[in-house]
């Protein structure tokens, strides 16, 4: 059971109508939400635990993840408005956003509503994105992963569930950047996979390259840290019990872009499943993943990321449109120039012929 709390809202989209100009159309969405519906889709146990409105709004979110098979009996209701986002897309640039947040449903959770435990399958919690910009629903959530994190029991290292963390950085939400960075790094030094875009690092450490800043994030305690490079694909290093580091790369798929809207959002529930459906969901299984099973997650996870962007809005794929996704054979391996230690191999994974290469090895940093 995987569970993702934070921010659920609606999306303002502006859309042209024709003969009249533009007009915004109101879409679900959410950071941890849209995540929360990728594993849903995917066929994996979840629920999402946050605060919802019961105006309309809070109505058309609850119906959208029902739909998807995502759990809702961890879910508060409460009168207090939605939260609106209104977003402006242009072609060639991210999306533009602007927040109506003050006093609104989702941003009002507090320590009160935790729940008193979790369900017993519970094997991972995915937190992070603008809800931990805002209070008091950041410190609430800050509260519950380090509440969980360090559950224990007769096996220390599964004693916990597995902690996935994605910033995902908006830059006008954030006011004090230091004051930011000393709560960011308290969060990633709880977490077990930490999931970071390399625009999220260019405001995170903008000095360092985003390698760099990929193998500064593992020091801090994650034990998988993964940068997704947009259409140069995923790098991701894994830090296993004996200190060494395996660093695998996987390229981006090329399909014709509608929007990148839940793009990342995709990528993480769909790396979350991946595991998951593999058996794969615990501290320990995670530091023992092969560079074969490593890569195929990434890539899985990069495929679920690549159908969102060909389509209007976060509506992630199914696991039967993933793995018929026709992979042009033009696409070769994502090896960057950073990688000097390590030799570019291809992992020894069990798929078809026409796989792309990866860039792989293990090492000690």
């Amino acid at each position: 059971m995987i569970i993702c709390c934070g921010e659920a809202l609606i999306d303002m989209v502006r859309t042209p109508v024709p003969g009249q100009g533009h007009a915004f159309l109101p879409l679900p969405g959410g950071s941890p939400y849209n995540t929360a519906i990728a594993i849903g889709r995917l066929g994996r146990p979840v629920k999402f635990f946050g605060r919802f409105s019961t105006d309309f709004f809070g109505e058309i979110l609850v119906k959208r993840l029902k739909d998807n098979r995502v759990g809702d009996d961890l879910i508060i209701r409460a009168a207090q408005n939605s939260t609106l986002a209104f977003v402006k897309l242009e072609k060639n640039k991210d999306p533009q956003y602007v927040f109506y947040a003050e006093e609104t449903a989702d941003r009002s959770l507090t320590i009160e509503d935790l729940p008193s435990e979790l369900p017993a399958q519970t094997s991972c919690i995915h937190f992070g994105s603008i809800a931990m910009t805002m209070e008091p629903i950041a410190s609430t959530i800050e509260a519950f992963i380090l509440r969980e994190g360090t559950r224990k029991s007769a096996d220390q290292m599964d004693g916990a569930p597995v902690l996935s963390f994605d910033p995902n950085i908006r830059t006008f939400m954030i006011k004090d950047h230091d004051a930011y960075i000393a709560r960011f790094e308290k969060w990633i030094a709880a977490a077990t996979i930490a999931k970071i875009s390399s625009s999220d690092f260019q405001f995170l450490y903008p000095k360092l390259e985003a390698e760099k800043a990929l193998q500064k994030i593992l020091a801090m305690g994650p034990r998988l840290a993964i940068c997704t490079l947009g259409t140069k694909g995923a790098l991701a290093l894994l830090r296993r019990n004996d200190g060494s580091v395996t660093r695998i790369s996987v390229p981006a798929v090329s399909l014709p872009v509608v929007d990148t809207i839940g793009a990342g959002d995709a990528f993480h529930g769909a790396l979350l499943s991946w595991l998951d459906m593999k058996g794969k969901m615990s501290r320990s299984s995670l530091v023992s993943l092969s560079e074969g099973e490593l890569y195929d997650a990434l890539f899985f996870a990069v495929r679920a990321a690549a159908i969102v962007c060909s389509r209007r809005g976060a509506e992630s794929p199914t696991k039967k449109e993933i793995e018929s996704l026709t992979i042009p054979e033009k696409k070769t391996s994502a090896k960057t120039s950073a990688e000097t230690k390590t030799a570019a191999k291809k992992p020894a994974v069990k798929e078809a012929p026409k796989k792309p290469k990866a860039s792989g090895g293990t090492e000690k940093l």
